[in-house]
C-alpha cells in the first residue's frame, strides 16, 4: 500500500492527492474484487486502476479544495531525504502529466512498455515516445548549472 502511495505521489506531486487517489484505487479494487482477484496479474491490475484514478483526478482538478497558508505541524522520519526528494520533485515537476505517468510506472513501478501502455490506455509506441521525450527532458535539467 505504501508503495502505491509513493507512486500516486510522483504522479500527483501532491501527498493529500496521492492519498486520494490511492483510496479511490482500493474503493474500486473492492467493488471489483472478483475481477481484480481472478486476474492473471492481480498487482499489474491495480496498478492499472491506480493509474487510471490519477488521470480521472486530474481531469477533475475543479473539485480539489483550496491549499492553505496553515499547515499542521508534524515530524519527519529520520531517513527522510528532503534534498534527494526535493530535486526529483523539481524534475518530475517539469514533465507534462503523460510524461510523468510513463516515467513513473516505466521506471518506479518497473512496469514493461507494453504494461504501461495498457495501464494509461495508450498505443506502446506513445510510451516508447514519451519516455524518450521525458528522458532527455530530465537528463538535459539534471545536468544543467541550476540543477
Amino acid at each position: 500500500m505504501e508503495r502505491w502511495r509513493r507512486g500516486a505521489f510522483l504522479l500527483c506531486r501532491d501527498w493529500h492527492a496521492a492519498d486520494d487517489v490511492v483510496s479511490v484505487t482500493v474503493g474500486r479494487i473492492f467493488e471489483k474484487w472478483r475481477k481484480v482477484a481472478a486476474a492473471d496479474n492481480p498487482d499489474a491490475y491495480a496498478r492499472r486502476m491506480l493509474a487510471r484514478a490519477w488521470a480521472d483526478e486530474c481531469r477533475r482538478s475543479w473539485r480539489r479544495e483550496l491549499p492553505s497558508d496553515d499547515l499542521p505541524d508534524g515530524a519527519l522520519p529520520a531517513d527522510h531525504r528532503i534534498e534527494d526528494q526535493q530535486s526529483l520533485a523539481e524534475l518530475l515537476d517539469s514533465l507534462g502529466p503523460r510524461q510523468r505517468a510513463v516515467v513513473v510506472l516505466r521506471f518506479y513501478f518497473s512496469l514493461s512498455v507494453e504494461e504501461t501502455a495498457e495501464a494509461l490506455a495508450i498505443s506502446s509506441g506513445t510510451v516508447k515516445s514519451q519516455s524518450a521525450r521525458a528522458l532527455t527532458t530530465l537528463r538535459s535539467l539534471a545536468n544543467s548549472p541550476q540543477a
